[in-house]
């Protein structure tokens, strides 16, 4: 099995919804299916339909959830300035832009681009990790190639 670094935020948050999707959703949709086989024709009951499936996709979230928590690995947040690390948060400038960008570096399972969340298996991720403040950086990404400087570690 692979194993999933979380930061211990993550690791929480994905407890709390595996907690929410046993207890909570699962209640909802017992209740859902037992008024939808009490209304009598199942084979025609659209709201039986719409509820099995729905109950279909909350237990694979829920295996996905119990799987990815099993085989977490808890990254507390480095301590060090001195180094990139998993679940640092890391100001770096790109070779066309002006503007630095800061970012945190997490594992897979907690990735964010849209909340400047990167991954450590992205090219990004992987070419800074362990790398120092003014650091320049060639990164190999599926776009091209290009140059970006550590600026800050915090």
């Amino acid at each position: 099995m692979t194993t999933n670094i979380l930061s211990p935020e993550g690791f929480k948050k994905y407890s709390e919804d595996l907690e929410y999707l046993r207890t909570v959703k699962r209640r909802e949709l017992s209740i859902r299916l037992q008024e939808a086989m009490e209304d009598g024709e199942l084979i025609e009951s659209a709201e039986y339909e719409a509820a099995k499936n729905e109950q279909g996709i909350i237990e694979g979230r829920i295996k996905e959830l119990e799987i990815l928590l099993a085989n977490a690995q808890i990254v507390e947040k480095s301590k060090s300035t001195s180094k990139v690390a998993v679940n640092s948060k890391v100001t770096i400038q790109y070779n066309d832009k002006d503007t630095p960008e800061t970012y945190e570096l997490l594992g897979t399972a907690e990735a964010n681009p849209m909340e400047n969340k990167i991954s450590v298996d992205s090219p990004v991720g992987h070419a800074i990790l362990g790398k120092k403040v003014g650091d320049k950086v060639k990164v190999v990404a599926p776009g091209g190639t290009f140059v970006i400087e550590i600026i800050a570690i915090g």
